[in-house]
């Protein structure tokens, strides 16, 4: 059961992750650079939330199964 939940986290950190860069290069973002030097708050926090889910979802899968 781990794994799968594990592998689910990993998929759908990568497609956070996707969107976040995505959402990085927009037009949005880039006004929003030239202002405050940085993209806007809701593609770093896609990016961030990819990047904790995907390896939260690798570290499980990779673990394996539960051990009782």
């Amino acid at each position: 059961m781990n794994k799968a939940i594990g592998l689910a986290l990993l998929v759908g950190g990568i497609v956070l992750l996707i969107f976040g860069f995505q959402a990085s290069h927009s037009f949005s973002s880039d006004v929003s650079r030239t202002f405050t030097g940085s993209p806007t708050d809701k593609s770093v926090w896609m990016i961030v939330g990819g990047a904790v889910a995907a390896i939260a979802g690798l570290v499980m899968s990779l673990r394996g199964g539960s051990r009782l």
